[in-house]
Order: C-alpha cells, then sequence, then structure tokens
C-alpha cells in the first residue's frame, strides 16, 4: 500500500469513528489537511477510538511540515506494522491525559507527564508556548486552544521525539 493511499484510508476511518461524537479530536484532525500524516500516523498505531472517544486530551499535533522534516524514510518506517510499537510510542508522547489550554501552563519553564509514562516534556510558558522534548529539541506552539468535545488541539510545527529528560528549569 503506498503512503498516500494510507492516509486516504486513515482519514476515511476516522471520519467514520468519529461520526458519533462529530467534534474529538480524531474528527477534527482528519478534517484538517494540516494533520493528513498525523492522522495516517494515528491510524496505523490503532489509536483512532481513543482520539475519537470520550476521555480528557491534550494533544500537541504536529503539522505534515513537521513530519516531512524528518530524516528521509523515517515516517514510512514507523508507519509499517512491525514498527507499531515505536510509533505508538511517538504519538503518545505528544498526548496528555488532561484538558490544558495554552493559559492553565504554568509561567516558564516546567515538566509535563505525556501519557508516554517513562518520559517528560519541558513546555515554556510566557512569549507564546514551546515544547521541548526528549532530543532536546524546541516545537513551537503555532495555533492553541483548538477545543473539542473529548479535550484540546494546540498545533505544532516539530514532531515530538522521547528520549532523555530536557533540560527545563
Amino acid at each position: 500500500m503506498s503512503f498516500k493511499t494510507m492516509i486516504a484510508a486513515a482519514a476515511t476511518a476516522v471520519t467514520f469513528a468519529g461520526a458519533a461524537n462529530a467534534a474529538s479530536i480524531a474528527e477534527i484532525a482528519s478534517g484538517d489537511e494540516r494533520f493528513s500524516t498525523l492522522v495516517a500516523a494515528v491510524s496505523a498505531a490503532g489509536l483512532v477510538e481513543t482520539l475519537a472517544g470520550p476521555g480528557n486530551f491534550t494533544v500537541y499535533a504536529p503539522v505534515n511540515e513537521a513530519f516531512a522534516a524528518l530524516p528521509e524514510g523515517t515516517v514510512e518506517t514507523l508507519l509499517q506494522p512491525e514498527n507499531k510499537d515505536q510509533l505508538t510510542n511517538v504519538l503518545l508522547y505528544h498526548v496528555d491525559d488532561r484538558v490544558l489550554k495554552s493559559n492553565m501552563f504554568a509561567a516558564g519553564a516546567n515538566y509535563y507527564k505525556p501519557i508516554l509514562e517513562s518520559e517528560r516534556l519541558c513546555i515554556n510558558a510566557g512569549n507564546g508556548v514551546t515544547i521541548a522534548d526528549g532530543t532536546g529539541e524546541v516545537a513551537n506552539v503555532v495555533i492553541a486552544d483548538i477545543v473539542a468535545d473529548n479535550g484540546v488541539i494546540h498545533v505544532i510545527d516539530k514532531v515530538l521525539l522521547p528520549g532523555t529528560r530536557p533540560a527545563c528549569h
């Protein structure tokens, strides 16, 4: 199956999965072309029902350009069935099990724990919001507070990758 076919199939799956809850995080993402790669990844990881279902989620959603900035072949490799666990870990690193609107981030640099239990993000709120990941690199929140029935989406310009605990203080 080609990458474009996977994206189209994933978008269809998310659309049907989100139909009962039309304003879920999954439905919002599937309806926005900027997230087509994210939608394909969520589908390949089997996380569509989670992000379409009830819950309190904050999703730091990378745009397609963020995925394109990864080393060549990374996305295609992660989407292969044998790499589902690694893909799932990367995606869960982008999700918090609380609803955190941008005005709820503590001022300055603070650790936040995503669903990926063993990892931390360093979120710096002040003049905008930035997120340092396990590589020490920083993502910018380019659009904050897209409200869904089951949480909130913050659009980011980099794929967050687990690794070592980012320096935060």
